[in-house]
Formats: C-alpha cells, sequence, structure tokens
C-alpha cells in the first residue's frame, strides 16, 4: 500500500476496543434514530419556471428534520449510483429508499389548481409489513404564502410518523423551515442544491452562480452562505470554503453545521489543525448534541493526536445517534487495523461501512489495504478496482492498485504504472509519487527484459 505518508501507528491497548464494544451496546439513546430519505417533490406538471417547489419542498423537510434526533436523513448524493429519475414518483422513491436502506422516505407532489399550489405529502414505511404509503393532508399554498405555508409540513410528518416532538423542538423545527423571508433567495436557493445534487464540476459552477444570487437577494441567508461554502469545498476551493462557513457563524452563532465543515477542512488541512478541528467539532456539538457526523469528526481529530479514549467515546457516542453511519465503522476499522492490528475486527468494520454504503471510496480503500497488507492480494485487486470503478480518477487506488499488481502480474503491473503516470504527472500534489512510480516502471521493464 502507499507507504506514502500513512499516519504514524500508534498503541492500542485492546482493553479500549472491550470498552467500545460493550458502551455501544449498552448505551441507551433516548429517542431511536430512524433513517429517513427526503426526496424533491413531483412537480412535473408545473411549468418550468415553478418546478424548483418541489426541491424547495425537500430542503424545507431537510432542514427542519435535522433539528430533531429522531430523524437521520440519509445524504442524497449517494443516489447518484442509482441515477436520477425524471420525476420523483413512487416507484422511483421505492427503488431510491431500498437501494440506501432508508426506513422511511418523504415524498409526495405538487399541482397547481387555480391560482394556487396544492402540496400533496405522503409517506413510504419501508418495513416489509408496512402498508400503502400513507398521504398527509394536503397544504393549498396561495401566491406569496409558499414559505410561510410549507413551514407546517416537518412537524405534519413528525407527527404522522409518531414522533413526540416538544415545544422547543418544534420552535426550532419550525424556525429552520423558513431559513429565509425572501422567496426569490429560496428559488435560488432550491435551483443551487438541485444543480450541486447532479454532482461534476460544470453543475457545482452552476450551484455557485445561484448561492450568491441567492445572498445577494437576502444578506443574512445563513444556510444559503454554509451551502455556498460546502460547493466551494467540493471544487477544492478549501480558502472560499472556510471564508464561507465563517461567514456563517458570524451571522448565526447558534447554527452547527458550519463549524462542524470547519472541522472537517482543519482536519484535512496540509499542516493537520488538530486543535483546532476538535475546538471546531466541540463547538457544533455544544450547539446540537445530537450531531453524530460531528462526533465522527471529532473521534478522528482524537485519534490522530493519540487520544485513543477520547476517540471511543466520540466514536460511540456517534453510534448512538446514527447506528447506520457508514462513517463510524469506517473510522473503527482503521483504529481496529493500524493502531491495533486486529484483522478480523478491521475487516467487519470496513464491510459494515460498505453494506451501508457501498459508494465509500474511504472504506473500500482501507479494506483493500488490510487485504494487501495480509497478502490477500486478489481480494485487494478487487476492492481497488471498485474504488476506481466509483472514482477513475483516484490516484490513491491506481498506484496501490500497481503496486499489487507487481506481486502477481508484472505486465499488468506495467500496465497500471503507465497509466497512474499517465494521469498523476498532471497534478503537483503527486510530484513525489510519480517520481516513485517511475523508479518502479524502469525497473519492471529491465526485470521483463532479462
Amino acid at each position: 500500500m502507499r507507504e506514502r505518508g500513512r499516519r504514524t501507528r500508534v498503541t492500542l491497548r485492546l482493553v479500549l476496543i472491550t470498552l467500545l464494544a460493550s458502551a455501544v451496546t449498552a448505551t441507551a439513546a433516548p429517542v431511536k434514530p430512524r433513517a429517513v430519505l427526503v426526496t424533491p417533490f413531483d412537480a412535473s406538471t408545473l411549468d418550468p419556471d415553478t418546478q424548483w417547489v418541489g426541491e424547495g419542498i425537500a430542503q424545507v423537510l431537510t432542514l427542519a428534520l435535522a433539528q430533531h434526533p429522531a430523524f437521520v436523513q440519509i445524504d442524497r448524493s449517494r443516489l447518484r449510483a442509482i441515477g436520477q429519475p425524471e420525476a420523483w414518483v413512487e416507484p422511483a422513491i421505492v427503488q431510491a429508499a431500498r437501494a440506501v436502506k432508508a426506513e422511511n422516505a418523504l415524498f409526495g407532489s405538487v399541482v397547481r389548481r387555480g391560482d394556487a399550489l396544492v402540496v400533496q405529502a405522503r409517506l413510504l414505511d419501508l418495513r416489509p409489513s408496512s402498508p400503502e404509503p400513507m398521504a398527509l393532508e394536503p397544504i393549498t399554498v396561495a401566491d406569496g404564502e409558499l414559505l410561510t405555508r410549507l413551514a407546517s409540513l416537518p412537524l405534519a410528518y413528525a407527527r404522522t410518523m409518531n414522533v413526540a416532538i416538544g415545544d422547543a423542538e418544534a420552535r426550532r423545527m419550525e424556525t429552520a423551515a423558513q431559513p429565509t423571508r425572501s422567496l426569490k433567495a429560496f428559488e435560488l436557493y432550491a435551483r443551487a442544491r438541485a444543480a450541486a445534487q447532479r454532482g461534476g464540476q460544470e453543475a457545482r459552477e452552476q450551484s455557485v452562480d445561484l448561492l450568491a444570487r441567492a445572498i445577494e437577494a437576502d444578506p443574512s441567508f445563513v444556510v444559503a452562505q454554509y451551502t455556498l461554502g460546502t460547493v466551494h469545498q467540493g471544487l477544492g476551493n478549501r480558502w472560499k470554503a472556510a471564508a464561507q462557513f465563517r461567514a456563517a457563524t458570524q451571522l448565526d452563532a447558534s447554527y452547527p453545521e458550519p463549524y462542524k465543515a470547519l472541522g472537517d477542512l482543519f482536519l484535512a488541512a496540509p499542516r493537520r489543525l488538530f486543535d483546532q478541528a476538535i475546538e471546531a467539532y466541540s463547538k457544533a456539538i455544544e450547539l446540537r448534541p445530537f450531531y453524530a457526523d460531528a462526533y465522527v469528526g471529532l473521534g478522528e481529530a482524537q485519534a490522530a493526536k493519540g487520544d485513543v479514549d477520547g476517540a471511543v467515546a466520540s466514536f460511540t457516542k456517534a453510534l448512538t445517534h446514527n447506528p447506520v453511519n457508514a462513517r463510524v465503522h469506517m473510522s473503527l476499522g482503521k483504529i481496529y487495523y493500524t493502531e491495533k492490528g486486529l484483522y478480523y475486527e478491521s475487516v467487519n468494520a470496513y464491510k459494515k461501512a460498505i453494506e451501508l454504503d457501498a459508494q465509500s471510496v474511504e472504506a473500500r480503500m482501507g479494506l483493500g489495504e488490510v487485504y494487501e497488507d495480509k497478502g490477500l492480494y486478489k481480494e485487494a485487486i478487487e476492492e481497488y478496482r471498485r474504488v476506481i470503478e466509483l472514482e477513475p480518477k483516484h490516484t490513491g487506488a491506481m498506484y496501490n492498485l500497481a503496486i499489487v499488481y507487481e506481486k502477481t502480474d508484472p505486465a499488468e503491473a506495467i500496465a497500471q504504472w503507465e497509466r497512474y503516470i499517465a494521469l498523476a504527472s498532471q497534478l503537483p500534489s503527486e510530484k513525489d509519487w510519480v517520481d516513485v512510480a517511475r523508479q518502479h516502471l524502469r525497473k519492471l521493464r529491465n526485470q521483463l527484459k532479462d
């Protein structure tokens, strides 16, 4: 595997691994979380200039449900692997929900009747014994009332799902469901989110333009400020992303998402700013105590600093609030193997992460490296090839694959090194590895000549 800058291993006492397993089993969450998939409402019958409302409804639900620990929302980016349907109708919803192992799907339709829009929300239960999708009470929206009328929808869903909602939680959900008072800003935001969901450079650049216009329409639109940061991050613009996240925290110091996003940036920074990452993740958790992804980031930062006890506690908390979080299991896979050398536990953790998210490139890379380290080259090749299928320009997988082929198929190793060098030589960050790759390639060619 890429010998190549892997984090220094630290010793992990076996008792801590036992502690993690027992703590996860023994800890009972006060609220049972459920995995839900929120999709755009079908607005295909509306005129093209109004169809953005379908995405807008999904965004209202997404923002509001994030305020309650009962809802673990599945990132819609995971749906790209199964394709984007022309319309989010029931058959497409069922297929998508089953693919990502959702327990419930929140979807519906929006049509025009006279001068008003009618929103028909529906709820799908994915349990085998569940009945047909349930229809909620329709919402009629007159012109100019969209933002205020949609604010009641998340609570309607929660009550239909028999989720207990306290007064404070209801207020938070209603507030989150109205992220701006400007209908134009919200339209631009919804269009931007729809563009970002398509993925790819062009779609992200379109999303940046739309979000910038949304912020221009409402400079206090904190969610748009934060989202613009996430799109810049996806484009590789770290400094612009950080600036947007900080702008969001200045607009609303109680909004946890940008603190968590800053933690991710600090953790991935070239100088690995672990202390700053821990501070940012801790702030996000302080604001939202059930923020599972923030606990995962906190655990990874703590593990990187050698604070194994802290990492164990953070990962345990993450699983309490989101037992289907693939990233937690991936992180555990790293701990089990790189810090203790527990092969079977590591493989099982990585496999669990892949079971929960088959598109997880990091989990497949981790599993491939474990297989490679143990001499299971066939299995390692399979995982690295799967990574390249998911991300054809993943230089790490290409490099590792060439290394493994050196041990099993020198001719194929030569071809793989050539592919790696052709791609990686264009990337300044890969310069040192390209030099090493050329040395491997020369050695193999000389061996074949002899």
